[in-house]
């Protein structure tokens, strides 16, 4: 049968380490915070009007249009 990882007690010498991975952790939070606002932003504004993607085909050269249009719900 497999043994479970004890776990070690936090030690003085552990503690500043242990803080700084609490500070990059925050830290990551807020980006990853900043790029949900920066997606829905965009989301946002493409709801609000159609878009038009053209492609061309690296192969054989055909050009290919996406047309992605949305609509705004209602706020209220």
């Amino acid at each position: 049968m497999a043994k479970k990882d004890e776990l070690e007690p936090v030690t003085d010498d552990s503690a500043p380490g242990i803080e700084r991975i609490v500070q990059r952790l925050d830290m990551l939070d807020q980006r990853l915070d900043n790029v949900d606002s920066i997606v829905s932003a965009v989301a946002e504004r493409v709801m609000r009007q159609p878009i038009t993607l053209n492609v061309t085909c690296s192969k054989c050269g055909q050009r290919i249009e996406i047309a992605i249009i949305g609509t705004e719900k209602p706020t209220r």
